[in-house]
């Protein structure tokens, strides 16, 4: 199935709050990241799919939302993907607790926005 830039939006941002909040409802922490192998694997799956939907969106919506660094989020997914043995944990754990808090309150932002227009 083909999604849209809006659909794809959706997905993103879905994904990113189910990851958050899950997170946050489990009191789960950076230590608990960088030693669980279990949750590492619970946070990769997300961000594949946050990954592929940033990668498939259109140059133009990325450029006119340019406030994301969409080629961070697909590059992340493509090293998560391609080399798993290589993964720094301690970047994929500053992305889970620093990076998606922000990018949902852009992600939030731009879903409004589209929905006024």
């Amino acid at each position: 199935m083909k999604y849209s830039d809006q659909q794809r939006i959706r997905k993103i941002y879905e994904n990113a709050v189910k990851l958050y909040g899950y997170i946050e409802d489990n009191k789960i922490t950076k230590e608990d990241l960088l030693n669980e192998f279990s949750l590492q694997w619970l946070v990769t799956t997300p961000l594949y799919n946050i990954g592929e939907h940033v990668y498939n969106l259109t140059n133009e919506y990325k450029e006119a939302h340019s406030e994301i660094q969409w080629s961070m989020i697909a590059g992340m997914r493509h090293r998560l993907v391609h080399n798993y043995d290589g993964t720094n944990w301690n970047i994929i754990a500053d992305v889970v607790f620093e990076e998606i808090p922000i990018m949902i309150k852009q992600l939030e932002a731009i879903l409004a926005a589209e929905e006024i227009s």
